[in-house]
């Protein structure tokens, strides 16, 4: 490359300018000039071909680790690390070799296990496995999981449908390893301890994370009586409940969720047993409706958690896991009889904020959950748009039910891919740290 670069024509000897003065006697010489500038070129082309060759190669073998090693997609997350994990599809896994695990994992509610329960897809549901667009989302590895948490304490803090969570990464444990010690860490709702690795996961039951009780009219009078409100239930914003208070403290990874008790008018009717929200022991007022108090909720219990996390500890927080009542709903005739996943257009019609259908809360919530964990340092555990096409998975009629449960997830089920998210998030956080 070099010499090539140095190539220039130098004025011709002496002598042959003499021989050119002659009458051309001699025959005519061919120049070299032109000879070692086509041969300059081809060199330059080959060279320059063969390192477009080799940059192409590397390039493609980073962008590949560059997706295996992703970023959970929260919206903090830097863009040259996230991988949008709700951007796929629900695929037929031909390297399927059945459930992880079976009916007889003894932790499984008996709503949830379907195969037991002899619902006609319940073999069905572990054909498919999520495949994201740009990356993969492979089943975690309970051995491996185990080996890395050695000494390590998992709390699940949340509603029902975080205990489906909980119960399946028990049950992908639990086949791996049998020596296991039942207890209730720091006001558990369940917990265990593998005792080979010391490893520990607890179910903390929240419904609503803030503290919340019924409350009546006060003889008395009061500002709410004043107002005409007679009975209610009374949610403390700025108040964790004790079932979970104390695990900021305890656990060294924590999974958080809330929402499905929000719109719940069977439980809160707005009229007959509204929510009644206090802030530093006194009642809001203007009262506010649900909505604001789950804004209000969010904001001080990440503080809370933010403020009480035990140092190096880890926080997630789960978004929203959809249901799918078609025909109205749970109290209404709703069901879910499907027995395929849902197609993209089949989805937007359920769950579309434009449509204000039925299963709408998802949606309504996310947009409240991340509004509350922008800036936060919590990581999104983002389940929503993979959840939203298994209209397939749920219960429905085997649920043992009075109606079709079209909200909680069957075991093993969807709730496995959840955890291999959350495992494959975990690793990454790892790593970069």
């Amino acid at each position: 490359m070099f010499l090539c670069a140095n190539v220039r024509q130098l004025p011709p000897p002496l002598s042959a300018m003499a021989a050119r003065d002659h009458h051309h006697i001699h025959a005519k010489k061919i120049p070299l000039f032109p000879l070692l500038s086509l041969l300059c070129f081809a060199s330059i082309f080959l060279v320059l071909s063969l390192s477009r060759k080799t940059f192409s190669n590397a390039s493609h073998s980073h962008e590949t680790f560059r997706f295996r090693h992703t970023r959970s997609p929260d919206p903090n997350a830097a863009p040259d690390w996230s991988c949008d994990y709700g951007d796929g599809a629900w695929i037929r896994d031909s390297d399927s070799t059945g459930p992880r695990y079976d009916g007889t994992c003894k932790e499984i509610f008996k709503g949830w296990n379907c195969i037991s329960n002899n619902k006609s897809n319940g073999h069905e549901l572990t054909a498919w496995r999520w495949k994201p667009r740009r990356c993969d989302l492979p089943p975690f590895d309970p051995v491996s999981f185990l080996e890395k948490h050695r000494n390590t304490s998992i709390g699940f803090v949340g509603d029902s449908l975080n205990r489906n969570m909980f119960v399946s990464l028990f049950c992908n444990l639990k086949r791996v390893s049998s020596e296991v010690k039942k207890w209730r860490p720091a006001g558990a709702d369940r917990g265990f301890t593998f005792l080979r690795y010391n490893l520990t996961i607890a179910y903390h039951r929240t419904n609503l994370l803030a503290r919340y009780g019924r409350w009546s009219a006060n003889a008395n009078g009061g500002v709410l009586e004043s107002l005409g409100y007679k009975e209610g239930f009374r949610v403390d914003v700025d108040v964790p409940e004790g079932t979970w208070a104390e695990t900021p403290a305890f656990h060294d990874i924590l999974i958080f969720n809330t929402g499905h008790w929000w719109w719940a008018p069977s439980k809160f009717d707005p009229v007959k047993s509204p929510m009644l929200f206090f802030e530093n022991g006194h009642p809001v007022i203007p009262p506010v409706p649900q909505d604001v108090g789950l804004d209000m909720v969010l904001k001080h219990m990440v503080l809370f958690v933010e403020e009480k996390l035990r140092p190096g500890a880890i926080k997630f927080f789960r978004t929203q896991s959809p249901r799918h009542f078609e025909g109205g709903d749970w109290d209404q005739g709703g069901s879910c009889q499907r027995l395929q996943p849902l197609l993209p257009e089949q989805v937007e019609e359920l769950f579309s904020l434009n449509n204000n259908g039925t299963n709408v809360e998802a949606r309504l919530v996310n947009q409240h959950l991340y509004k509350a964990l922008k800036g936060s340092a919590f990581h999104i555990l983002d389940i929503t748009r993979m959840s939203e096409f298994r209209a397939d998975a749920h219960p429905s009629t085997s649920g043992g039910k009075k109606h079709d449960d079209c909200m909680h997830w069957c075991l093993p089920g969807i709730t496995d891919t959840w955890n291999d998210l959350f495992i494959e998030h975990l690793n990454n956080i790892k790593f970069r740290d």
